[in-house]
């Protein structure tokens, strides 16, 4: 096979208080690779070293940077997590900047709390308490699982490119081929579209009931409020405000706690209804949507699987938390909610009009809980659109906004009460695809074509081909369990 080569400078750190910085080729191929001096006997301060560890053994890939002395075995005290696939070198000082794991844990979790859970009350009230906090840890899991086989075949494909910053758009072309690409696309953009309509929807709602406007102006308002943001503000001011109302929704969200516990009716927890629990499964699924971010946290922890895992499970057991204590406020301080409709309920609702005070916080919450979506699904689409129709990027450009926001708009209009549908199809059709089918696809891809390059990088996911066949299954069976239901009451 032959050896797949990139330069890049490299800045490296010896004992003592020396320095060295060299343009280095870095070489990825599946020949053995040993321990070898790119540099030694350098500076007399320290009798340093500089070593670079290319792999340990055959088949491996995995880089560590670490200075010796001279008289150190270079085996001794060497720890794995010293073992990086690529360092993180900051282009002006040439100093690396490594990601944290605490950096990343709090992107996965920003990333999953969002619009999402104000849906999981409405969907969960027929199941109950119990049934439901069963099945979003369950959810949970699983969402944990396919991000984990995000990040096997992230850094595999960055292994194998010997580039950093892998989108799963280049991941599916690597394992999957044009078809995958295709799918991939397409589920990305459903996705996005559909969420952003929800999220217009719920937000006019909201915004009348506050100020009093008709539907078609408040969901104009927020388009244009939230939509110019994007457009026009810089970095620092997008991160500025998304901070604020990050903020806000965990002020909210303590103040709905406090204010809500006082008349919260336990046994109104003890109802269970297995039956009505898989009807919740595509929108809870859908709560706990953070794979987009994979490829940017392996990225940022330099392709070191065994921090991205930390980050990964951490991230998600947050936001599980936190819709945990949200679903039982809410559905224990509602009773007697009518259920087995065709139409949902939604107790958010029902607690605006019967509790001014927890009305209010819910409303806040839910409103700042959409604006951090909203902002991040505007973004993300308008720069696939721009990717996608080759415009140049660097600059703003009004095309890919315009279709971003109007479409979205128009159709929240010709239907407000859109929210839960979009929510469910979404959840359905796009996130058990893209982030439930082909992340195991890809990994089973991977396993059926294993290279030299990356065959001895850990696994994160044991269980191998039967843990991928039910990872497959279990997506599979929700899709066509939605689609024989909406065919039925067709």
């Amino acid at each position: 096979m032959a050896s797949l080569s990139c330069y890049s400078w490299l800045a490296i750190s010896s004992c003592g208080n020396y320095k060295m910085m060299k343009k280095m080729k870095l070489s990825f191929s599946n020949t053995k690779h040993t321990v070898s001096p790119i540099h030694s006997g350098i500076g007399s301060r320290g009798g340093g070293s500089f070593l670079w560890f290319h792999g340990r053994a055959s088949k491996s890939k995995m880089m560590g940077f670490k200075c010796f002395s001279v008289k150190q075995d270079v085996d001794d005290d060497f720890e794995m997590d010293d073992y990086r696939l690529f360092s993180n070198l900051n282009q002006s000082t040439f100093k690396r900047e490594p990601g944290s794991i605490t950096g990343s844990t709090l992107l996965v979790a920003g990333t999953t709390i969002g619009a999402g859970i104000l849906a999981i009350p409405a969907v969960t009230q027929d199941s109950g308490f119990l049934a439901s906090a069963f099945t979003c840890i369950v959810c949970w899991i699983y969402m944990v699982v396919t991000g984990l086989l995000i990040a096997e075949v992230n850094v595999k494909t960055m292994s194998e490119l010997g580039t950093g910053g892998v989108s799963l758009v280049s991941m599916a072309m690597r394992t999957l081929g044009v078809a995958g690409v295709q799918i991939t696309c397409w589920c990305y953009i459903f996705i996005h579209y559909a969420l952003l309509v929800a999220y217009v929807a719920r937000s006019s709602d909201i915004l009348t009931h506050f100020i009093g406007i008709p539907i078609w102006e408040s969901a104009t308002l927020f388009s244009l409020l939230f939509g110019g943001l994007c457009y026009f503000g810089s970095q620092q001011v997008i991160g500025a405000v998304n901070g604020a109302l990050v903020f806000g929704i965990l002020t909210s969200f303590t103040a709905l706690v406090v204010a809500a516990s006082g008349d919260l009716h336990w046994e109104a927890l003890l109802k269970t209804n297995l039956e009505a629990i898989p009807r919740s499964i595509p929108i809870i699924a859908l709560s706990f949507v953070y794979q987009n971010v994979v490829p940017v946290v392996c990225t940022n922890l330099e392709g070191n699987l065994k921090k991205v895992r930390t980050s990964i499970v951490l991230g998600t057991a947050i936001p599980l938390s936190l819709f945990l204590v949200w679903n039982a406020v809410i559905l224990g301080t509602i009773t007697g909610l009518e259920t087995n409709t065709d139409k949902i309920t939604d107790p958010l609702q029902i607690l605006r009009s019967t509790n001014g005070t927890v009305g209010t916080i819910v409303e806040v919450f839910s409103l700042l809980a959409i604006g951090t979506s909203y902002i991040g699904f505007v973004l993300g689409l308008s720069d696939f659109l721009t990717d996608l129709l080759k415009l140049p990027s660097g600059q703003n450009r009004p095309l890919p906004y315009l279709l971003t926001l109007t479409p979205p708009l128009i159709l929240s209009l010709l239907d407000p009460d859109i929210f839960f549908r979009a929510l469910d199809f979404a959840g359905t059709y796009g996130v058990l695809v893209l982030f439930g089918i082909l992340p195991a696809a890809m990994s089973w891809s991977d396993s059926s074509t294993e290279s030299s390059i990356s065959q001895n990088l850990p696994t994160l996911v044991p269980g191998g081909k039967l843990t991928l066949s039910l990872v497959i299954a279990a997506s599979g069976f929700v899709i066509v369990s939605e689609i024989l239901e909406n065919f039925v009451h067709v």
